[in-house]
């Protein structure tokens, strides 16, 4: 599913895919490049604190050994 989604630095929407009806971790603003972790559930975000290029990376990397182990 297709979240909506404001950006806490710019205001400007966007959105994100959803493949759970909970999601936590990285997120990054299409337009000011804005880096925040994120907490949505059912569509409607709860949490967004700023994040630092390092710790969003390393949620990135997170995120994909999680998927991977879904997968495998």
């Amino acid at each position: 599913m297709l979240a909506k989604i404001k950006c806490a630095a710019c205001n400007t929407e966007g959105s994100i895919s959803l493949s759970d009806a909970i999601y936590e971790g990285p997120y990054r603003c299409w337009k000011c490049r804005g880096l925040f972790t994120i907490r949505m559930e059912d569509n409607v975000l709860k949490s967004c604190e700023p994040l630092s290029e390092e710790e969003f990376e390393k949620q990135q990397q997170l995120k994909a050994m999680q998927d991977k182990l879904r997968r495998g």
